[in-house]
């Protein structure tokens, strides 16, 4: 994501999309399997795991721009575009760490929990 915001100048939201694309389809393989061991697939995980990375993005990526500015000029410090988005995508990468483990525990590999006589 750095990378391509400082070195490929794409832009903050190009620069952090990209990153968090291919970072989640490499997540998506690894976390069903190995840190939420879901075996329930009907392929509505996937499209869970989809929409919860797509809200989690956007929520967290649109609080932490206006966020660190917000703090820059708090504390009075000068700050260029660069830097005030180069702190807000680690912010975000933060935000979206936090509510995109939640939104993938409770949400995208919930395990159904129902159980028929049948399975007893």
């Amino acid at each position: 994501m750095f990378a391509c915001y400082n070195l490929l100048h794409l832009g903050y939201w190009i620069s952090s999309a990209l990153d968090y694309i291919i970072a989640s389809i490499i997540s998506y393989f690894l976390n069903k399997h190995f840190t939420f061991k879901y075996k329930e697939d009907n392929g509505h995980s996937f499209l869970r795991f989809v929409l919860n990375i797509a809200v989690c993005y956007f929520v967290a990526f649109s609080i932490a721009r206006p966020v660190v500015r917000w703090c820059l000029q708090v504390f009075s410090f000068a700050f260029d575009k660069s830097l005030l988005e180069n702190i807000a995508m680690l912010i975000g990468s933060g935000i979206f760490t936090i509510i995109n483990y939640l939104g993938q525990r409770f949400f995208a590999f919930k395990k159904n929990n129902t159980s028929s006589k049948d399975d007893k």
